[in-house]
């Protein structure tokens, strides 16, 4: 009796294993769900990025001609000057005493020369009259002469010792922001050599420039004029818009990538861009504004032969893979090159398949410009056809865990919003 017992308990075990299995893990087989997608009206562009540094449009650095020690500083970081606004202050005592000096030196000069001026007119009369011989008379001219060019010449020291003098006195060359101050008081300044910078003036800080390193892959496509949209770390929130205002021809190369420094108009009137600030670049090297589009994968689909066993495939003449038609003729799809970010083609034929009920229809259409992610359609299709991408196998209990939507594709409300297909009929 127990082991009639032992052996129902057993079976009931493996009967229950059995049907655990069967429900849990049998295999419920696989459906095909369509990847489709509807055109849509936009604006098509090819860009170009880049990263550049925000610099103030014009800036003036402010120095001396003349050695000495900073007396006084009147302007500071941040502050706003007025042209001809006095900066700052060199000691003056020793430039005073050189114009003291040369005076003096002018003054006794001066004294020599009238006194050579009445001598020579004296020995002008007494060599007229034979008292004197010629070589005295032509010193006399030569003494009068000298001292004339040397009161000339102590004009001169003068002049430019009184020149010196003013040059201590430091003044805005321009309407602006100091940028940097790099004196203090009681600093000594040395110009023997080259002049020293006092301080860095921007002109206008409401209107900026960002100096850009454009790739040389990408700068055949730059030209003057193109819209820029840029942005800072400071306002990652925000875009700031400008155009190309030149590309410099002379290249620079760092780890054997050569860039061409491209300057970028930026407009501050708000005043949030500061100078230094690193700025992430897009220019639009060409706009094609309110076309229809298509993604650029749907030129790369193609029906095999898993989807002919569930839906009818109906097109006109055979097309490859990744094929396009020109003039009647069928040829293979143009790649960019590497790093090309800017890619535009002329109307070109290509075949695209349409969703038709449980049908996959080819349909012809042309085709302009391609950024390799969306596809301008110039002719051959309308905002209600179903485009299909792709499709994917799925298993039928997946499916069922989503009660019969797809599970990767939200359905679509209306207008042209992305979707995939339910399983053909039958699947």
């Amino acid at each position: 009796m127990k082991k009639r017992t032992w052996i129902i308990l057993i079976g009931i075990v493996v009967a229950a294993g059995i049907l655990i299995w069967y429900i849990k893990f049998r295999d419920n087989g696989t459906m095909i769900v369509l990847k489709t997608d509807y055109p849509s009206t936009g604006t098509l562009s090819s860009s170009v990025t880049a990263t550049g540094t925000i610099q103030p449009v014009d800036t003036v650095a402010v120095g001396t001609q003349v050695s000495g020690t900073i007396k006084n500083v009147y302007a500071d970081f941040n502050s706003t000057v007025k042209k001809g606004q006095l900066l700052a202050q060199l000691d003056k005592s020793l430039l005073e005493s050189q114009v003291q000096q040369i005076t003096a030196n002018l003054q006794q000069a001066k004294a020599n020369a009238v006194y050579q001026k009445s001598n020579f007119e004296r020995q002008t009369k007494l060599y007229n009259a034979g008292a004197i011989s010629k070589a005295d008379y032509e010193n006399a001219l030569y003494q009068y002469s000298s001292s004339n060019d040397n009161v000339n010449a102590i004009l001169a020291q003068l002049s430019s010792a009184k020149r010196n003098l003013s040059f201590a006195d430091i003044y805005s060359p321009i309407d602006g922001t100091v940028l940097s101050r790099s004196v203090s008081e009681g600093q000594t300044v040395a110009a023997s050599f080259s002049t020293p910078t006092l301080f860095s003036i921007a002109k206008d800080l409401t209107k900026m420039q960002v100096q850009a390193s454009v790739d040389e892959a990408d700068i055949g496509n730059v030209v003057k004029g193109q819209r820029v949209i840029f942005t800072v770390d400071a306002f990652p929130d925000d875009s700031f818009e400008g155009t190309v205002q030149e590309v410099r021809l002379k290249p620079t190369t760092s780890a054997n990538v050569v860039n061409y420094t491209t300057i970028i108009n930026a407009p501050n009137d708000k005043m949030k861009l500061k100078p230094g600030m690193t700025a992430n670049i897009t220019i639009y090297t060409k706009e094609v504004p309110n076309v229809m589009t298509i993604p650029a994968r749907a030129l790369q689909f193609q029906p095999d032969s898993i989807l002919r066993k569930y839906y009818h495939i109906e097109e006109d003449e055979p097309a490859g893979n990744g094929r396009m038609q020109q003039n009647g003729k069928f040829k293979n799809m143009p790649h960019p090159a590497p790093g090309n970010d800017s890619i535009t083609q002329a109307e070109t034929t290509a075949t695209v398949w349409l969703k038709k009920d449980s049908n996959i229809v080819a349909k012809k259409i042309t085709t302009g410009m391609n950024d390799e992610t969306e596809v301008q359609v110039l002719s051959g299709l309308t905002l209600n056809d179903e485009i299909i991408t792709g499709y994917q196998q799925i298993a039928k209990k997946e499916a069922n865990k989503t009660n019969g939507a797809s599970p990767f594709m939200p359905k679509r409300p209306g207008g042209n919003n992305k979707k995939n297909n339910p399983p053909p009929p039958g699947g």
